[in-house]
């Protein structure tokens, strides 16, 4: 696990580009984390740092909670998380952590839990085509069918789809692009399919997949790059597929 950061899903807008093209983002609102501390091979066999988010209330902890803030000398955190590290001689118990985390990154893995969807039925669920809306099919057009077998085995198998409780399970979405960071107001544009409803937590990490496609804004450069390189004449030069068609018109017309 590579180190994250946790924020809130405020809303979706669009970032403009200078070429006046908008991209849909995502707003991630950032709180900078608190290393409280630093786990290493002799203690519990791997390296590790332990890191604070948010704010609480004191009187929303439990006693040992408070003992452990009292004795690390810091403001109670809302949440703790655990991050695995290589080279532990670069973290400090005390220092922060923020956006300038993912400062050279282009892409990024988001995980949170999904919106809840209810009790919903096999199409909604599983993508079932359902049945046939025909003669002799009664009103059992949504219906998921047989789900059991003959006297053996006599039952329906663990895992089969069927209609139940849909969504509200934590999901990662990986290779999530950057669009933009604002260091100034702990804010992070991303563009793509952020899980979760608004205002719900969301973990921020550094792409586990190497990824090798251009970002969005590379691709609207070379487009930029390759319309200013062309000439003016070739611009405005009619293909010989267009100049065909004209032909064709004129010759109908006659």
């Amino acid at each position: 696990m590579t180190i994250g950061l946790i924020g809130k899903k405020v809303g979706m807008t669009r970032e403009f580009v200078d070429s006046g093209i908008s991209i849909p983002v995502t707003v991630l609102s950032i709180e900078k984390g608190r290393i409280l501390n630093v786990i290493t091979k002799e203690k519990r066999g791997y390296d590790a740092i332990q890191v604070g988010f948010g704010k609480i209330k004191t009187s929303k902890l439990t006693q040992q909670m408070k003992g452990f803030f009292a004795k690390k000398s810091t403001e109670p955190k809302k949440f703790l998380k655990e991050f695995k590290v290589k080279n532990i001689s670069e973290f400090k118990e005390g220092n922060e952590i923020g956006l300038e985390l993912f400062k050279d990154e282009k892409f990024v893995d988001i995980k949170s839990k999904t919106i809840g969807k209810g009790f919903a039925g096999v199409m909604k669920r599983h993508n079932f085509a359902g049945l046939r809306a025909s003669h002799g099919v009664s009103v059992s057009h949504r219906a998921h069918g047989s789900t059991g077998q003959n006297q053996d085995p006599g039952k329906v198998f663990k895992g089969k789809k069927m209609a139940g409780h849909m969504g509200d399970k934590y999901r990662t979405i990986q290779n999530l692009e950057i669009i933009k960071a604002d260091l100034e107001n702990n804010l992070i544009f991303i563009k793509g399919s952020v899980p979760g409803s608004k205002n719900s937590i969301v973990l921020i990490q550094k792409n586990a997949k190497n990824v090798n496609r251009k970002t969005t804004i590379e691709k609207i450069k070379s487009i930029k790059v390759t319309e200013s390189s062309t000439p003016e004449k070739t611009k405005n030069k009619p293909n010989e597929a267009v100049k065909k068609e004209v032909k064709k018109e004129v010759k109908s017309k006659k």
